[in-house]
């Protein structure tokens, strides 16, 4: 993104900030289209795609200082969906899930194929090719996970439309079935606290006699990804728990490595 552009994103969304923002306020909404008419006061042209305005402050980038200092102590704002082109300005104890970047990481043999990792991009879709040919889905929640659709956009009551980058069935050894949906990011992108809510909530409406374990992915860098297993614990994202994957050639996986990882499973 160009200086110019963020620079045109800041002074849109405090405009819209400061439109409806009193202080003591905890949340209030406001509307997509009122990007063209703030815009259109502030003499500038709008953006090509309105969405990009508001994507970008959801999983991209901090809001503006001026907006970030409105929030008491302890608090984020955050813009949550809350309907067709309806959005809220909400108060919340966490805005973005970040990997802890002391926690050890867990050797695991590549078994993406060489051909697909020859024409993988390095996008979000080769995170989630890694993660799937490398079952670190099963790895990580100990149970058996079969992927059932990826890049699923539907419509959510009281949310609106929502993506979700991959969902996954499972299974564990008691019989039980799970939901999953997966959230995965690369690159700039950060995971959100608002898209998780998002997927728990098309999980709860469509597949409510499935228990839903949410799983959000996070290149950290090359070959390995942070997992979270994240919950909703009183309204707000709360995390269950994470590992750090780094996938390897076999060869690399020394018998140090994997009695290490034995001593572990022994505490």
């Amino acid at each position: 993104m160009t200086n110019n552009k963020k620079g045109m994103y800041n002074e849109v969304i405090k405009e819209i900030f400061s439109n409806h923002y009193e202080e003591g306020l905890e949340h209030f909404e406001f509307t997509r289209e009122e990007i063209s008419e703030v815009c259109s006061k502030l003499n500038i042209s709008p953006p090509k795609n309105l969405g990009d305005v508001l994507y970008s402050y959801r999983f991209r980038r901090p809001l503006p200082k001026e907006i970030l200092d409105t929030a008491p102590s302890g608090l984020e704002w955050i813009i949550e969906s809350v309907g067709k082109g309806k959005y809220r300005f909400t108060l919340s104890t966490r805005n973005r899930i970040t990997p802890n970047h002391n926690l050890i990481s867990i050797k695991v043999p590549e078994a993406t194929p060489e051909i697909i990792t020859r024409y993988s991009s390095g996008d979000e879709q080769s995170l989630l090719t890694k993660i799937r040919y490398n079952r670190l889905i099963d790895i990580f929640l100990q149970i058996t996970a079969y992927s059932l659709q990826n890049h699923l956009r539907t419509t959510v009551k009281d949310i609106g439309q929502v993506e979700i980058d991959e969902i996954y069935v499972g299974i564990n050894n008691n019989g039980s079935h799970f939901i999953l949906p997966v959230q995965a990011k690369v690159g700039n992108d950060q995971l959100s606290v608002i898209q998780t809510k998002q997927d728990i909530a098309y999980c709860d409406q469509i597949f409510p006699d499935l228990i839903c374990r949410s799983v959000s992915a996070q290149f950290m860098e090359n070959y390995l990804i942070a997992l979270f297993e994240l919950t909703l614990e009183e309204s707000e994202i709360k995390v269950v728990q994470e590992k750090h994957y780094r996938i390897v050639p076999s060869k690399d996986i020394s018998e140090e490595d994997i009695r290490s990882y034995i001593s572990r499973d022994a505490i």
